[in-house]
This record gives structure tokens, C-alpha cells and sequence, in this order.
């Protein structure tokens, strides 16, 4: 069924998707084609049912239709699915998120990771009335133009990832004396497979953009509310300029937001000179599901329980040609002899074709993980103790099944 509808799908959407991962091309294969969720399980068009280690890349902490989100969803909907104009609701999220995550004062709401980095970039340079920008080579931060460089380009600086002194060389140049206006890091990449910061890596980050009147954006699209209720920047105490995030604050909706320090965020419109705006910004029904999820994620023994289920599930996988990076509640199976992945150029040293077998192995026996070698996985509060004992099983048994 699923071959059938993307043969339908190529007909009228490019490459039969609406987005390029989910095309299965970087795992040698066609896609599924999901029907619906529940829990910890998703379900293709043929009724196979699946264990998701994907959770629609990383928001449903949860789990699929999670009673409490779907009850106030339809509560919401009631009232009207969009307005175009201001919602106590949108306030209320506003205050969670500000009152969660150490760098955010205020924050504004928008409708996906890639427009939160967009305005945050765009309001970073409107603040510091510098141009360019230093990311670092393997992080994602959406499609926007200059963050989808592979080299150094006009506006755009690439650093490698867990290594300062690449920092300080770009800021050292002559060339960009007073000329860079941010620097963006995810804190914890998820977008090259897990890759976690090295001991002081994001304090000598701090320190050096605070020294060379640099802002410091964490993009925590991915770990805003993940790895802990205030996020990467909770779990490491380092306060960034602007934060970025998306994910989890739409409890499986779509939605982005950014903020930051009031002197900074006071400048967008219609206050200030820099402007932002969007039509379905706050999206009464969106921020209704981020309102129940955050909720639910106050109490802190969710991030315990997860922890807890992640960290059985990688510590009981048994094989001496892989390499795992595992933080809270994500974690990815690298196909890698390298001692330590700790950047871009590490992590593409792996095996993206016993991955790909990898990956068709645990889809055969009722296991679904991200279609690519350089995606996360993520647990939930609905994986069970069975659903982690049936996993590790899998996976320990595709090993012998793949051509190592």
C-alpha cells in the first residue's frame, strides 16, 4: 500500500514529500505511509503497527495522542480554530516558557523552528546593526539561506562544532573585525545524529561572544523542554542571548518561538524597528496543545522516568562496530569505529549503508526509527517496559542480520 501511495504522492507533491527525510532515500528505500498514532505505537496504511523512536522528530514527549492534549484540543477548536488576533491563551504560553527557560524574558510565537531562527537572526542583527553571522558546520537551524552554507560565504561564518579556538580564529580575522552580529549553535546538535558539547565547549562560547559584543543564540528547537524543562541551557547553566525553539511547545503542532533578554526582544515591531510578523502566530489551537504539554511536563519526574527508559534501552545494545550518543531522553546508534563523535566531520565517517540495512532490519520486526543515520531518536512518557525489552531484542538481533 504505502509503494502504491507514493507513486501517487510523487505525482503532485515533489519528490512525493513534504519534507526530504521522510522520503526514505538516505535509508535506500520508499516510505511508509503512517495512518495514525497511539502511545508509543504508529500504524502504516497496511495496519502494521510499529514501536516510534522518531515521535514526529522529537515533539511528542508525550506520546501519540496523549488523553489530556486531544480533550483540550477539541475544547479549543469549539471556540474557533483561528483569529488573526490576540489570545489570553497565547500570553499564557508565553509566561511558561519565560518562567521555564533561564535566557527568556519575553518571547514571541511563530509557526515553525525555521521562522523562529529566521526572526532571531534577523532581530540580532537589528540589535547589534552588524551583518554577519558564525554557525557551525553539521547544525541545522532550518532553511534559511545563509544557515544552509557549507562554506563561508558573505554573511555566513562556519566553525567546527566542540571547538573554540575555530571561534576565535573566525572573530581574529581582520575581515570580520566588527562585523559579526551572532553566533548560532545548537547546544546539543541533533541534526548530524546526537553529538553532545564537550566539558566548557558552550561556557568559552559564552565567554567569547560576550567579550567581542557577539550575541549568543542556543537554537533549542530540538532540546527546548527535551533534555530538561528549561532546556539545555537549565541542563548546563549557560544563558544565551536569544533562544530558539519549537518542537514540544506545540504538543504536536506546528509552532516556533524565540526570545530573549527585554532589551533585545523590545525591539521588534510593533514597539521597535525591527519587524516580524505572521498571520497564524499564536494559533489558538497550537497553543493550547504547548499549554497542556508543558503542564504536564512541571512535574520533574517525567525527565526522570525518561531518562531512566533511555538509558536501559542504549546501555543493553551489544555491539563493538557502533558508537552511541545518548543525552535525557535522545540518543542515535551511530555506525561508526570512532572512538568519540564529537563534530560534523566525525560523524560523516559513518557507515551510511549498514544503517541503512540497520534501519530495514527494525522496520521488518516492528521498529521505527528516523530515516537517516544523522537523525535523533527520541523515547516518550508512553514507551513502556515492554516496548523497550521488545526494542533492545530488535536491534540486538538486526546485528546479525545486516553485512558487517
Amino acid at each position: 500500500m504505502s509503494s502504491k501511495d507514493f507513486i501517487e504522492a510523487k505525482k503532485y507533491i515533489p519528490g512525493g514529500v513534504n519534507s526530504p527525510v521522510r522520503s526514505f532515500k538516505a535509508v535506500d528505500s520508499s516510505p511508509l505511509f503512517i495512518k495514525k498514532g497511539k502511545g508509543s505505537k504508529i500504524y502504516d496504511e497496511d495496519n502494521n503497527e510499529y514501536i516510534d523512536y522518531c515521535m514526529s522528530y522529537g515533539p511528542l514527549i508525550l506520546g501519540h495522542l496523549h488523553p489530556k492534549i486531544i480533550s483540550a484540543v477539541k475544547k479549543a477548536l469549539d471556540n474557533g480554530a483561528s483569529f488573526g488576533a490576540p489570545t489570553k491563551k497565547e500570553t499564557e504560553l508565553a509566561k511558561l516558557i519565560a518562567n521555564a527557560v533561564p535566557s527568556v524574558e519575553k518571547a514571541r510565537l511563530v509557526n515553525s523552528g525555521t521562522e523562529a531562527v529566521l526572526a532571531a537572526v534577523r532581530l540580532a542583527r537589528g540589535f547589534t546593526k552588524k551583518n554577519k553571522i558564525i554557525k557551525f558546520e553539521g547544525c541545522y537551524h532550518g532553511h534559511v539561506d545563509d544557515l544552509l552554507v557549507k562554506k563561508d560565504s558573505e554573511n555566513t561564518l562556519i566553525a567546527e562544532f566542540n571547538n573554540a579556538k575555530s571561534v576565535k580564529e573566525i572573530i581574529g580575522n581582520k575581515k570580520n573585525k566588527n562585523k559579526i552580529a551572532a553566533l548560532i549553535v545548537e547546544p546539543i546538535a541533533g541534526n548530524m545524529g546526537v553529538v553532545l558539547p564537550e566539558e566548557n565547549f558552550l561556557e568559552e562560547l559564552r565567554e567569547i561572544t560576550e567579550k567581542n559584543n557577539i550575541l549568543l543564540i542556543f537554537d533549542e528547537v530540538i532540546t527546548g523542554f527535551r533534555v530538561s524543562y528549561g532546556g539545555a541551557q537549565k541542563l548546563f547553566n549557560i544563558k544565551p542571548d536569544l533562544t530558539t525553539l519549537g518542537k514540544i511547545i506545540g504538543g504536536g503542532l506546528p509552532v516556533g518561538a524565540f526570545g530573549g533578554k527585554k532589551e533585545i526582544m523590545d525591539l521588534l515591531a510593533p514597539d521597535g524597528p525591527v519587524y516580524q510578523a505572521g498571520t497564524l502566530s499564536g494559533n489558538p489551537v497550537t497553543v493550547t496543545a504547548g499549554i497542556e504539554t508543558l503542564k504536564i511536563l512541571k512535574n520533574k519526574s517525567v525527565y526522570s522516568q525518561l531518562n531512566k527508559k533511555t538509558n536501559e534501552l542504549v546501555t543493553s545494545i551489544n555491539n563493538d562496530k557502533i558508537k552511541i550518543n545518548k543525552i535525557a531522553s535522545m540518543f542515535t546508534i551511530f555506525f561508526n569505529k570512532n572512538k568519540k563523535i564529537s563534530n560534523y566531520r566525525t560523524a560523516k565517517q559513518s557507515n551510511v549503508k549498514l544503517f541503512a540495512q540497520f534501519h530495514s532490519a527494525l522496520l521488518k520486526n516492528g521498529v521505527y526509527f528516523p530515516p537517516s543515520q544523522f537523525e535523533a531518536c527520541f523515547l516518550s512518557v508512553a514507551h513502556s517496559k515492554e516496548d523497550i525489552g521488545k526494542t533492545i531484542k530488535v536491534i540486538n538481533d538486526s546485528f546479525d542480520t545486516i553485512n558487517q
